[in-house]
């Protein structure tokens, strides 16, 4: 009677203990991988990035429902660096040091990409960044599934110099004032020159973000115009390029009079414009919603779903764009290489992620660079149509490898590896 009485006290402590163990604070950190998701949830870029974190918070929660990651469900850790540069750096430290997350899903502007290299670097942490760029940068802790020059910039340029995109031959570089818009129309001044165009015929103009008077900037493209077959290549970023498209559509200036090709404006931006004076302006991207594929439809159909069930803002419009198949691939390869090292540890996980392959809403099977971090990607130009969809007007036969330093910048070469 004694024994069995012992027993029953053991058998209680074991299961107190475990109840108390439960509820220890490093109890639930074991039991789940937690992930990053630095996005700018308020400020000028939430027009852009809000999407990226709710389709982010998607594909973590589709992961976990096909059994997580090494047998452990994904914990999102969200935070919102509010459009402010800085923050971005402080946001990313918070969530390497105190949440100890396994990689960050993340950025928009290269801006705020700079900003958190360094503590990425320091901390040994593990960036995903999933919009387009100006390139000139391969870190090793940081993948690139957004675009690089050759994969954006330079095609949709060489596209309006050609007979179908209006033969151009003067040219108004338009962006935000920051290192992406600047960088890239260096590249393309460089490029522009290599094909004989002359810097008279070039006109560089920037404004601040969240700039939002357009009137006087659109009348001097049109007095610019005057002097020949005249595109403008905009790098505007964030909420401003609602008045920028609103004005063109107030000042007349049609996509056949000059065309407008865009780098950062997509099917989530045009939500809130009036497309229809502005049909026939073109977006470059290595994505479109108007696609027409099984995995494409797929995803579509997911991210409404999921839009209708968690109650977004305006869940029976939502669309899908660019940088969000960007961000949909890069989660599921970092997926990939985490089964594939057997472990969460950083050094393992970048060595496993070069060489990964997904089937992508594009329409083509893409795969992370062995060598250079950034994605394969086909190229597409579409104009805009009055629904704010586009119409695929050129596209690349596949997946185009990225060239991080651009071969237009004197110094660049042999620079295309780590």
């Amino acid at each position: 009677m004694q024994r069995r009485t012992v027993l029953k006290q053991f058998a209680l402590a074991g299961a107190m203990l475990a109840v108390s163990a439960a509820w220890l604070p490093g109890a639930h950190a074991q039991e789940t991988i937690k992930v990053g998701i630095l996005h700018s949830l308020s400020g000028t870029m939430a027009i852009s990035e809000t999407s990226l974190k709710d389709v982010a918070l998607m594909t973590i929660e589709e992961i976990n429902a096909n059994g997580g990651v090494l047998g452990r469900k994904l914990e999102p850790v969200v935070v919102d660096p509010a459009s402010d540069w800085p923050m971005f750096a402080d946001k990313a430290r918070e969530l390497l040091s105190q949440h100890k997350v396994a990689a960050v899903f993340g950025c928009w502007t290269s801006v705020s990409r700079k900003s958190v290299l360094p503590v990425f670097k320091e901390l040994n942490g593990l960036l995903f960044y999933p919009v387009q760029y100006e390139g000139e940068e391969l870190e090793r802790n940081v993948f690139y599934t957004g675009a690089a020059p050759n994969q954006q910039a330079i095609p949709a340029v060489e596209y309006l110099m050609s007979e179908d995109g209006g033969q151009a031959r003067r040219f108004v570089l338009l962006g935000t004032d920051y290192v992406y818009p600047r960088t890239t129309n260096r590249i393309l001044r460089a490029f522009l020159h290599s094909k004989g165009v002359k810097d008279e015929d070039i006109e560089e103009i920037y404004t601040p973000f969240g700039h939002a008077d357009y009137q006087t900037i659109v009348a001097n493209i049109k007095r610019f115009a005057a002097g020949g077959r005249t595109a403008v290549v905009s790098t505007i970023n964030g909420d401003s390029n609602v008045p920028f498209y609103r004005e063109l559509g107030n000042a007349g200036l049609k996509a056949t009079d000059v065309p407008v090709v865009a780098f950062s404006v997509g099917e989530e931006e045009l939500r809130g414009v009036d497309t229809k004076p502005l049909v026939g302006h073109l977006a470059a991207w290595n994505y479109f919603q108007s696609i027409k594929n099984p995995v494409n439809d797929a995803f579509i159909e997911k991210w409404r779903a999921y839009a209708k069930a968690r109650n977004l803002p305006n869940a029976g419009t939502v669309v899908t764009n660019d940088p969000m198949e960007a961000t949909y691939i890069g989660i599921h390869m970092w997926k990939q290489a985490v089964e594939q090292a057997g472990t969460t540890d950083v050094d393992k996980v970048i060595e496993a992620v070069g060489g990964q392959t997904f089937e992508a809403p594009s329409g083509f099977t893409v795969q992370m660079d062995k060598t250079n971090h950034h994605l394969h990607k086909p190229v597409y130009i579409g104009e805009i149509r009055g629904d704010g969809q586009f119409n695929v007007v050129w596209k690349t036969d596949g997946p185009i490898r990225a060239q991080p330093w651009s071969p237009f910048i004197p110094g660049n070469e042999g620079k295309q590896n780590l």
